[in-house]
């Protein structure tokens, strides 16, 4: 699922929502804490092996809030335009707070992420009237981004299906760690959303690393991290924080997201609002797009002058 997140989030880069999340300082482990330990418990807290292993198909959907500013401050701002103005320009000032108000309401991406073992994925985004989507069969992957006004179907790049290869997998990363040839160390504690969370670092067999944080008490992934994004010229951290855990078909899954990069100072949040478990996907939901062409009817032949 933090694929979702990231991919999502990576259209609304300059969006600004609220306040960054701040890392906390870190802390040794407690003696006799080990990672096997806190996997364990962690993957319980998920629903178990079993559980997921019964998980052949994951549908979810959503969307993104990306509305910004404060009504508030933007009616003050028409008061003050109007008072000493003429009618006309207060009422067309009003006007075009009003219209980007409602712009701003309405800037939601929704979203519909459907997940198939194995290691296929279908992600379609609503923006701006058009349907962007990404699509991995296991082995190769495409994109459609009509956003950009791309409307050519276009493969994934070596590095794009090289990520999305390492990160396919429809289970949170930590359940079955050890068959698919990862490694996992702990690195001490940190706060998350005010509570201590233990700092795991999972290696990849291809030698990707990613940092995982586990709360202390719940023993779910509350903090991911994602994968880097260059922001001003440097490649800039990114964490996404998971809350709003709910139980579904006997797995725990994550219904909120709020990411943040390093060196901005807002996040963006992803609510997911449903989620659906084996549900019957066929095999061509991941097979290359196919882009419809519109067809202009030929014009109709004049009709024939009355006798």
């Amino acid at each position: 699922m933090r694929s979702t997140a990231l991919f999502l989030m990576s259209l609304l880069a300059g969006v600004s929502l609220t306040p960054a999340l701040a890392a906390g300082a870190i802390k040794a482990a407690p003696p006799g804490v080990s990672v096997a330990q806190i996997v364990e418990k962690h993957v319980a807290a998920r629903g178990g092996v079993k559980a997921w292993h019964a998980v052949q198909t994951l549908a979810t959907s959503g969307k993104i809030d990306a509305g910004t500013g404060d009504s508030v401050t933007r009616s003050t701002t028409i008061a003050r335009q109007g008072a000493g103005a003429s009618a006309r320009r207060a009422e067309r000032a009003a006007a075009e707070a009003a219209a980007k108000e409602t712009a701003e309401r309405q800037v939601q991406l929704p979203f519909r992420l459907e997940m198939k073992r194995p290691s296929k994925s279908r992600l379609e985004i609503d923006f701006a009237g058009k349907t962007a989507v990404q699509v991995y069969d296991g082995q190769q992957g495409w994109k459609l981004r009509p956003y950009l006004n791309r409307d050519d179907v276009e493969p994934f790049t070596a590095e794009e299906a090289k990520s999305e290869a390492a990160k396919a997998d429809l289970e949170p990363p930590l359940v079955d760690y050890g068959a698919k040839g990862s490694q996992v160390a702990l690195e001490g504690v940190e706060p998350v959303d005010g509570h201590d969370a233990y700092k795991l670092k999972l290696t990849l067999r291809n030698g990707d690393a990613q940092h995982i944080w586990i709360d202390s008490k719940s023993f779910l992934d509350v903090k991911v991290e994602g994968l880097p994004r260059r922001m001003d010229g440097k490649m800039r951290a990114v964490w996404i924080n998971q809350r709003d855990f709910r139980s579904v078909h006997g797995v725990m899954v994550p219904y909120l997201y709020e990411t943040a990069n390093e060196g901005n100072p807002r996040t963006h949040k992803m609510v997911i609002e449903a989620v659906e478990v084996n549900r019957t996907l066929d095999d061509a939901r991941f097979a290359k797009p196919q882009v419809l062409v519109a067809v202009t009817p030929p014009a109709a032949a004049p009709a024939a002058p009355a006798p």
